[in-house]
């Protein structure tokens, strides 16, 4: 259990460890509450027998407990019987005295009930509170423990996807069939890419990934590996627009495929140029576009009868989304690659 400041009230009864003095002290408040009895017995009217025992009834146990309090009790009802009761210093016992010694017995029990049942609400509420810090504490140390493990998960998960597409790239040297080569290169670039952005995807409350900040670091991070440094992009993205992490996989690929292509294609040859990532909210969903300023398309071009497997594969995985994937002829030059997503009922474009 964790250690937490006991407040004064929770604390009660008092010398719970040494009852022996706790019974003395309830016997000391009960000679007292007589002796000042006896000492303004001259100033009030016969009839009040009891009235500054019920204080000491009470206080004996609300500091003291319940046993004090009802030796308390007993002492103080046998000194009022003998000191204060007609006739007085005796113990006689009429009518009207087992009345009044009836009610006294009443109230002294009621109170004696109610302190002590208010301090067992006390116990139990300390009781509750320090089971729920310890178990927050708990929680707190186990919340920490399942990030750091989560973390190195990732770290781990995304290394181990780097280094085979480092192997991939290596395998490649030694093919001497340039389709193979570069299949294994198209293939070791994606399984990077895809290490790299790994961990920008995941978080342990599984919360949604904001398009915007998420689009800037793709693009970043594809031109990069391109290695073209004259290569300018600028990213176009309202703030808001979240995607769950499932669904940013596939997206991110077909974002990477679009780009890799503007650079490897549109900008071949050329050690300076632009790339465009806008994306758009439409009342159906939403449209990402990638343009270039580049060569442009060739002559009679179409996405569905392309031969290309990035392309394929971006069309593939845009259509686990729901969506399309299309490239066509950008205004005035260069080309312009669109991927569109729809809507989930829930509002956001569904999971593959």
């Amino acid at each position: 259990m964790t250690a937490t400041p006991l407040r004064f009230l929770e604390r009660l009864p008092l010398l719970w460890d040494r009852r022996a003095i706790a019974y003395g002290v309830a016997v000391a408040l009960s000679i007292a509450a007589c002796a000042i009895r006896i000492g303004v017995d001259h100033l009030l009217p016969p009839g009040f027998p009891f009235l500054t025992f019920f204080p000491a009834v009470i206080i004996s146990s609300f500091l003291l407990g319940r046993g004090p309090g009802s030796a308390a009790a007993l002492l103080c009802g046998v000194l009022a019987w003998y000191y204060f009761i007609a006739p007085r210093q005796g113990f006689t016992l009429g009518v009207d005295t087992a009345v009044a010694l009836l009610f006294y017995a009443a109230v002294a029990a009621v109170d004696i009930a109610l302190v002590h049942w208010m301090q067992q609400a006390n116990h139990r509420l300390r009781d509750e509170r320090e089971r729920n810090a310890d178990l927050a504490l708990r929680s707190g140390l186990l919340a920490d423990r399942t990030e750091v493990l989560f973390r190195e998960l990732q770290h781990r998960v995304s290394n181990n996807l780097q280094m085979i597409g480092a192997v991939l790239a290596l395998q490649k040297r030694g093919i001497a069939d340039p389709a193979a080569a570069l299949a294994l290169d198209n293939a070791a670039t994606k399984i990077t890419l895809i290490g790299r952005i790994q961990r920008q995807l995941y978080d342990t409350s599984g919360s949604l990934i904001a398009l915007d900040q998420f689009l800037h670091q793709l693009t970043a991070d594809v031109i990069e590996a391109g290695g073209n440094p004259g290569i300018v992009h600028s990213v176009s993205a309202p703030p808001g627009v979240m995607l769950p992490p499932d669904a940013l996989i596939p997206v991110a690929l077909i974002m990477a495929e679009a780009i890799a292509n503007a650079i490897e294609h549109g900008l071949v040859g050329r050690d300076h140029g632009s790339i465009r990532v806008d994306l758009v909210q439409t009342t159906t969903g939403l449209q990402l576009c990638v343009t270039d300023d580049g060569a442009g398309l060739p002559e009679g071009f179409d996405t569905r009868g392309s031969t290309s497997l990035g392309l394929k594969i971006a069309t593939t995985l845009a259509r686990q989304l729901g969506g399309s994937f299309d490239v066509r002829s950008a205004e005035p030059v260069g080309a312009q690659s669109v991927l569109t997503i729809p809507h989930s009922p829930a509002g956001q474009p569904p999971t593959p």
